[in-house]
């Protein structure tokens, strides 16, 4: 059976804004990634590169979105880093990931379930690799957001 996870946080922002962190690049190159080139349209490109000098590792070369809904759902497939491509990033499906935006008087409660991870150790393995690195990347997020020092 595949596992998912779930993360969530809570920004202080409304949820055009919270949805925008997800879906402009320049947003995303401020708390995700180095080089963002997201097309958030169905089956627009969401490739997200952290080493762009090395464009094929370490990245999400190749991930469309597959559904949205702006301001309220973004879902698109992922790719895992180098260590875990060989098994990862060749699999049918790939992992997925769909971020929810409710919200909640002046602020925005954002929720990320991330899907697809088979039940392998080498699996577990790359599933929990990446829910510590969605659980760095939410608080990057949300101290930008709320206006605090990084």
């Amino acid at each position: 059976m595949d596992k998912i996870f779930h993360h969530s946080v809570q920004l202080r922002c409304d949820t055009h804004r919270a949805f925008e962190m997800f879906a402009v690049n320049e947003l995303l190159e401020s708390w995700l990634v180095t080089l963002a080139e997201v097309e958030p349209v169905v089956g627009g490109k969401y490739e997200l590169f952290w080493e762009p000098h090395d464009r094929e590792n370490n990245s999400t070369i190749g991930c469309r979105v597959t559904a949205v809904e702006p301001d309220k759902v973004l879902s698109f497939e992922w790719r895992s880093p180098k260590q875990f491509k060989h098994f990862a990033n060749n699999a049918d499906p790939l992992t997925h990931a769909v971020v929810f935006f409710i919200p909640d008087g002046e602020w925005t409660d954002v929720h990320l379930i991330h899907s697809g991870w088979r039940g392998s150790a080498e699996w577990e393995a790359a599933r929990q690799w990446q829910g510590q690195a969605w659980s760095g990347a939410f608080e990057r997020l949300r101290k930008l957001v709320d206006g605090e020092n990084t």
